[in-house]
């Protein structure tokens, strides 16, 4: 007997901007949350032929001795040069991709949440059901990360912000943008969301 697929919903925002957050809201909704790019640091490190076709690209110095992922070596290669980051996405997405089938298989929920950076920027939102784009002003996003990251400086900060896709692209592709600007109460909206998916 064929179970049906769970409701598939995205949730992406820019560095800073809190869809981590708004990700544990749903989850304290018992929504299983899917995290694309903690997936993608997983497979990286134990799925062998994805490890294979890193190495033949960008050599043996992706990896270190012990068979972890050499990341400071990989962020060297691949973020001041967007040929190189096109080369990694080609790689690692479709093992996502796949991951994601996979689980999204296993769940047993009206609904699923997939938490991804480059939700729209790699095309994966297109087999979405629902997106969600988180937003907040670029000061509070700055002020955010510099707290929990305080060897970055604000300049690194906006250097990241500057290659990734403007909020105005991004909400013109999303199904639903939420302000998190500590302005706003969240869990109301969150929940708007939540009663929307379950009783479509």
């Amino acid at each position: 007997m064929n179970r049906q697929q769970p409701v598939l919903l995205g949730i992406t925002g820019g560095i800073g901007a809190g869809k981590s957050l708004i990700s544990k809201l749903f989850a304290l909704l018992n929504v299983p949350v899917y995290n694309a790019d903690g997936r993608a640091k997983w497979l990286m490190e134990h799925e062998g032929s994805l490890r294979e076709k890193i190495i033949v690209e960008f050599g043996k110095d992706a990896y270190l001795t012990d068979g972890q992922p050499n990341r400071s070596y990989l962020a060297k290669k691949v973020f001041s040069n967007s040929v190189e980051t096109e080369k990694i996405n080609r790689i690692v997405h479709p093992a996502v991709k796949r991951d994601f089938k996979t689980w999204v298989e296993f769940q047993q929920s009206p609904y699923v949440l997939k938490e991804a950076a480059l939700l729209f920027e790699t095309g994966s939102y297109l087999e979405l059901d629902y997106t969600i784009h988180v937003t907040a002003p670029v000061e509070l996003r700055v002020s955010r990360i510099l707290k929990r990251d305080p060897h970055r400086s604000p300049e690194q900060i906006r250097a990241i912000m500057d290659k990734q896709w403007s909020d105005d692209k991004k909400n013109e592709l999303a199904t639903f943008v939420l302000p998190n600007d500590e302005k706003e109460l969240l869990i109301p909206k969150v929940l708007a969301i939540h009663h929307k998916l379950i009783n479509p």
